[in-house]
């Protein structure tokens, strides 16, 4: 596996495998892997002959009291399990080089609507932030084909009506949440809880099993399946952002007989934010 830290020297790479006629997928991370960054590199390896993975912590998609100066970065450790995962290139660019001016003269790439709900409300600027680099990345790469894992599904949503509507021939493909045992869904800011916290964030997830069981069940008075959803979190010890019901199609606000909806919830434990969310098919037999 190659590490280059330039635009020139990734460039290089992929104009050879593209006059070799190889397919080529791509990974961007912000490092510090787990299992579920690893996933994605294998369905991009399933997909293509050529796998990419950037590793950069974008620090437009930090707002100023967030974690970006305490955002674990283990690079080194990270190159290895890539080598060992079958990536072939490790693009690790220092932040001249994905931002060669201040961050405030910077061009920025936004997405309206869906960016400014959910987890954008309570982050303002950060779809614009993961907007802006993402769609740098993949002007740098130009990657066939782009992976990216559902457990963000509302950046999942962003990039793929980013793609759509700048017109990227890149096909973008979902990754399954990866989950700990007891249900946790892996995140690098899981490193945050601590041993008590860690034993209540499953709860997270457990809480939007509840409402997918309500809904499935034939309940559909969204606002009062979201309030309760709230007040369970907040009995468990969390800090709630919002529990919400949404299209899955587009995260719109749905009606009674939507086919597919989308639960999703953030929540504060401690100094960990974290997001989840499940697909449920009301009026079927399960999620």
């Amino acid at each position: 596996m190659k590490t280059v830290n330039t635009v020139e020297t990734l460039r290089e790479q992929v104009r050879a495998w593209r006059a070799a006629g190889e397919r080529i997928g791509f990974v961007p991370t912000m490092g510090n892997l787990h299992a579920g960054h690893l996933s994605l590199v294998g369905q991009a390896r399933a997909a293509g002959d050529r796998v990419v993975v950037s590793v950069f912590v974008n620090p437009m998609q930090f707002g100023p009291d967030e974690d970006y100066d305490s955002y674990p970065r283990t690079l080194e450790a990270d190159r290895a399990q890539l080598e060992a995962s079958g990536a072939d290139l490790l693009f690790a660019p220092p932040v001249e080089q994905i931002y060669p001016l201040p961050l405030a003269e910077m061009t920025r790439v936004e997405v309206p609507q869906i960016s400014d709900i959910l987890c954008g409300r309570f982050r303002p600027g950060f779809f614009t932030g993961v907007a802006t680099v993402v769609t740098k990345l993949f002007n740098m790469v130009q990657p066939d084909l782009a992976v990216f894992g559902e457990k963000d599904y509302q950046q999942l949503i962003v990039i793929r009506r980013l793609v759509r509507d700048l017109s990227l021939p890149i096909d973008i493909e979902g990754a399954p949440t990866r989950r700990e045992p007891d249900g946790l869904a892996m995140s690098s800011r899981n490193a945050y809880l601590t041993t008590a916290e860690r034993q209540v964030a499953p709860q997270l997830y457990h809480s939007l099993e509840r409402l997918a069981a309500a809904l499935l069940a034939g309940d559909r008075d969204y606002p009062a399946l979201e309030q309760t959803g709230v007040k369970q979190l907040e009995l468990a010890g969390f800090r709630p952002d919002y529990v919400s019901i949404r299209r899955a199609a587009d995260l719109s606000v749905p009606g009674p007989e939507e086919p597919e909806l989308v639960l999703l919830a953030a929540a504060w434990l401690g100094r960990a934010r974290l997001i989840d969310n499940l697909r449920v098919r009301p009026g079927t037999a399960g999620p």
